[in-house]
């Protein structure tokens, strides 16, 4: 089989080439593949030998690992290699700048509370080191006995001119009770409102917090009551 009756075999070049594009140098990217080849290697250790049937010829093929470091060297050599490299910095710099918003939220129109349990069931035992049962199965626990939420969680979406402004009113309410909060974006960039206000925004990941919390709508405030946690969304001034 030549090269030109194989658009298979070129298209897996293509797209291994393409999969590895982020590494650091042709060094590192022959490393990952010769490293994926040699997993190949056990399952060779059970071939057997059954003979020979029909006539033997020479490998026509070209070698997967130098295609690919053929191919690797070429787009190195044009500068592809390198451009490929820094377009995926570059989505990787907008992700951390401008992280994916929380889908499924709505602007909060009007003010909705509700209390949240935060206990948790054990449904297998917790054993230490030596084995002996700490928590048995079953065992219904409230976190909030044993430990406090050091601070309040204000969510908001940054993209929300509204919504910024009531956060920063909020924030400067509570440093001047002397109650700490932490701000929460569920949409618009935490790096760039963290250098405006020159203090830390966080940003809520795959939306975990909202998820956990039950909320509908932002802005939205939760903060502990007792052994319940009070969740309160709020519309924006």
């Amino acid at each position: 089989m030549d090269r030109a009756s194989s658009p298979r075999l070129s298209q897996l070049m293509d797209w291994l080439i393409d999969a590895f594009f982020t590494a650091a140098s042709l060094a590192t990217v022959l490393l990952v593949l010769t490293a994926f080849a040699s997993t190949l290697a056990p399952g060779l250790a059970h071939a057997r030998d059954l003979g020979t049937v029909g006539p033997l010829h020479p490998i026509a093929e070209p070698d997967m690992l130098d295609e690919i470091l053929a191919r690797l060297q070429a787009k190195q050599a044009s500068g592809e290699l390198a451009q490929l490299r820094q377009q995926a910095l570059d989505r990787a710099q907008q992700t951390i700048h401008t992280p994916p918003p929380v889908p499924g939220l709505r602007r909060a129109q009007v003010t909705r509370r509700f209390r949240l349990d935060p206990s948790v069931r054990v449904d297998e035992p917790i054993v230490d080191h030596q084995g002996r049962v700490i928590v048995a199965a079953g065992t219904v626990a409230n976190p909030l006995s044993v430990v406090t939420m050091r601070a309040e969680l204000l969510l908001f979406d940054g993209r929300d001119a509204a919504q910024v402004a009531t956060a920063a009113t909020e924030l400067a309410r509570a440093a001047a009770a002397g109650r700490p909060v932490k701000p929460v974006l569920v949409g618009g960039s935490p790096a760039q409102l963290s250098e405006a206000w020159k203090r830390p925004v966080y940003f809520d990941q795959g939306g975990r917090l909202v998820q956990r919390f039950g909320i509908a709508a932002v802005p939205a405030r939760v903060r502990q009551d007792g052994l319940a946690l009070l969740v309160e969304e709020f519309a924006p001034k």
